[in-house]
């Protein structure tokens, strides 16, 4: 049993993040997955429209719900920084793309600073589209790619 921690904006519910999901609860085997979405003032600071968090936390609750995993085996909270809970709490893993690697790295230095246990991190890799470059919130805003990594012929 590993508790474990993910997070992201999840702006629109695309197969990398679909991916991250399904690493944190395969590594928790059975225990609780903390799923940290971002507050709609942090993911307001992107350049671009995101979804409010309540549409955002539906599409994410759909999908777990379509993994099989009854609600007491996760909780989604809501990130006001970019630790959460993962500073305070103890996790046995922390499951992160390479693009927040170096938030994970971050929240190990601080939690080693302030005497607490490092959490594992798994990095998965990016989820590639069809043009071999990574499926991004960015590329499908943009109108470049849908959330399976298919190229949009405009």
């Amino acid at each position: 049993m590993g508790r474990t921690a993910v997070g992201g904006t999840f702006e629109f519910l695309h197969d990398g993040h679909m991916a991250l999901i399904r690493k944190a609860f395969e590594l928790a085997k059975g225990d609780v997955v903390d799923i940290g979405l971002t507050s709609e003032e942090m993911a307001g600071r992107k350049n671009r429209i995101i979804p409010d968090i309540a549409t955002r936390k539906k599409s994410l609750t759909a999908f777990i719900k379509e993994l099989g995993f009854p609600e007491e085996k996760y909780n989604i909270q809501t990130l006001k920084d970019p630790y959460g809970s993962t500073l305070e709490e103890d996790y046995e893993y922390l499951v992160v793309s390479p693009e927040t690697l170096p938030v994970a790295r971050k929240i190990n230095e601080i939690r080693k600073t302030n005497g607490k246990r490092e959490i594992k991190i798994v990095s998965i890799n990016y989820v590639m589209a069809e043009d071999d470059l990574p499926i991004s919130s960015t590329r499908i805003e943009q109108g470049e790619i849908d959330v399976h990594g298919h190229l949009k012929h405009n």
